[in-house]
């Protein structure tokens, strides 16, 4: 990643490099002064130069955040044992977590620090899990799916979350009961389709998802993939009918009205 952001680096600065040149000499060539619209243009170059910079940069650092966050918790889990291993992921990522048979939630506090308590009960198993607006992803999950008795999961806009990251979730398919994926940017049918493996669930929301072309024919095919599941967040007429076929259809149904009023 480094090395190919570098090498675009090179490239746009070869390129301002030449762009800077080539207006210097027009500079010097001639005793006139140069106009206005070359000194915007320079200045300009520079300008948008540095901020394309600066975003590729950002970019590149977000990218390595969300894989510190995402690593193998290896070594909790060697030497504090599964359960432990992943409460601590939950809680690094700002999520929160419920063990089974309690009813204390454990979260962090607005600024990321969190209590140690859940290291005292390390057999207990994570029964809820809500991860909404975190940076989870396909990779992270690693350190969850030792959670036999997960039977909540919430990933409310999680930006990382994809189609890879769904057909990641059969390890749940004996527990899994209740799983929300609403305002999840990244899912489209092709990974809501490796939902099938969760035989056992119940609950499902889908609403707010941008690439789903047809929630509603969505909404249909999972109720039958899965039977015993409640799909919420979608309408059955939602996407089904095409706007430019509404119009068509109202606008027949008006001069149908009209026609019928010239006969009265």
């Amino acid at each position: 990643m480094a090395a190919s952001l570098l090498s675009q680096a090179m490239k746009r600065c070869s390129a301002h490099t030449c762009a800077a040149v080539a207006v210097r000499r027009a500079l010097s060539s001639g005793a006139a002064t140069p106009s206005v619209y070359t000194r915007f243009l320079l200045k300009l170059s520079h300008y948008f130069y540095d901020v394309e910079n600066i975003l590729d940069w950002n970019n590149w650092l977000r990218s390595q955040g969300v894989i510190h966050k995402n690593r193998l918790f290896g070594y909790a889990q060697k030497n504090f044992g599964n359960n432990v291993a992943a409460a601590y992921y939950i809680l690094t990522l700002r999520g929160s977590f419920r063990f089974a048979g309690q009813s204390e939630w454990f979260r962090p506090d607005s600024r990321g620090r969190f209590s140690y308590d859940f290291m005292s009960t390390p057999d207990a198993k994570i029964e809820e899990v809500d991860l909404s607006g975190t940076l989870i992803n396909h990779n992270g999950l690693e350190n969850l799916v030792k959670q036999n008795k997960l039977q909540t999961l919430s990933l409310r806009g999680c930006p990382e979350v994809d189609d890879w990251f769904l057909a990641r979730l059969h390890v749940f398919g004996e527990s899994l009961v209740e799983l929300d994926l609403s305002h999840c940017s990244r899912i489209t049918v092709g990974g809501l389709a490796a939902l099938q493996n969760l035989r056992k669930l119940e609950r499902l929301d889908i609403s707010g998802l941008p690439r789903l072309q047809n929630p509603g024919l969505v909404r249909i095919l999972l109720e039958e993939m899965l039977p015993l599941c409640q799909v919420s967040g979608a309408e059955y007429e939602q996407g089904l009918i095409q706007p430019d076929s509404q119009e068509q259809t109202e606008g027949h149904h008006e001069a149908s009205t009209h026609t019928g009023l010239r006969h009265l």
